[in-house]
């Protein structure tokens, strides 16, 4: 499946998470995809994105390994369901938006937690969240950069 698709459908169930485990769950899946499509760029994306999709993926990586996993199977799992990027400025919009989400989410759980334990969990995610959406918008500004550079 497509990026753009699997972030809408992540935005779609984070907007629609009721309790704090079903957020927690949404915004582990969205570090996950947040990972997946790093790991893509690093790959097969423009060579000028490289090595901040490198460091996108080691960010989000981060971003899932605070959180407890979710008891999610492989079917379930949007990034393992990501197949193509399609346009990469269009779906590092899309993930630059769905990490703003992620944070504001994770700022509700922490200041409502009644354990010490969730609150840092929280307080961990949302810096890795910040930190990948920081990676993100500069993989946008390189890809802005190009295109100006570029003859018209």
């Amino acid at each position: 499946m497509d990026a753009v698709r699997l972030i809408v459908a992540n935005r779609r169930a984070l907007a629609g998470s009721a309790d704090t485990p079903d957020v927690m769950a949404e915004v582990w899946q969205a570090q996950a995809l947040a990972q997946a499509i790093g790991s893509r760029l690093a790959v097969s994306g423009p060579p000028e994105l490289r090595g901040e999709a490198l460091g996108l993926t080691e960010l989000a990586g981060r971003g899932c390994g605070v959180l407890d996993r979710p008891d999610i199977d492989a079917e379930a799992l949007r990034a393992a369901r990501l197949t193509e990027l399609g346009d990469a400025r269009q779906a590092l919009t899309y993930l630059g938006g769905l990490l703003g989400e992620v944070g504001i989410a994770l700022v509700g759980i922490a200041s409502a937690a009644d354990d010490e334990g969730t609150y840092w969990q929280c307080m961990e995610a949302i810096d890795a969240a910040d930190e990948s959406r920081d990676r993100v918008r500069e993989m946008l500004r390189k890809l802005a950069d190009r295109d100006e550079a570029l003859p018209a």
